[in-house]
Formats: structure tokens, C-alpha cells, sequence
């Protein structure tokens, strides 16, 4: 399940985990879509801290291509 609310500056995504064949649900990420960046956040659950990453917009493109790849090591030309 997930939720999208648009705000001033940002998009606000969340992604809840309901759990899956018996496991119990993990924390929610939340996705922020700013024009610069993108940032997830999630608690972690030994400490119920709120952990940040921020992702500029190149590596969100890198990402995005690196999914459909088999491993290995790539650079991203343009």
C-alpha cells in the first residue's frame, strides 16, 4: 500500500509494508520528490530514529537504468 500527497516544494510518497506470506511489515519509507533531490526516510527500528538518504537527481536516473541491468560495473554516458 502507499499513499501521494502533493505538497509546496515536494511530492510526498509512502510506502507501507503489510507484510507478505506470514512476515511481519517492516518500517514505512517515505519518498520525497523535490526538484533537486530525492530523499528516503525510515525509523530504524532498533531506535525509532528517523535515518535519511538523499539521492541527487543523476543517481535517481542511475537507479532507474541500473534496474533492468545485469551486475556488473557501468558509467551512465551524458
Amino acid at each position: 500500500m502507499f499513499t501521494i500527497e502533493h505538497e509546496f516544494d515536494a511530492t510526498i510518497i509512502t510506502l507501507v509494508d503489510e507484510g507478505e506470506d506470514g512476515t511481519p511489515p517492516g518500517e514505512d519509507v517515505t519518498v520525497s520528490a523535490f526538484e533537486e533531490c530525492i530523499t528516503l526516510t525510515q525509523a530504524d527500528p532498533r531506535t525509532g530514529e528517523p535515518v535519511q538518504v538523499t539521492l541527487t537527481m543523476g543517481q535517481v536516473r542511475d537507479l532507474l537504468v541500473a534496474l533492468d541491468l545485469p551486475e556488473g560495473i557501468y558509467r551512465r554516458e551524458g
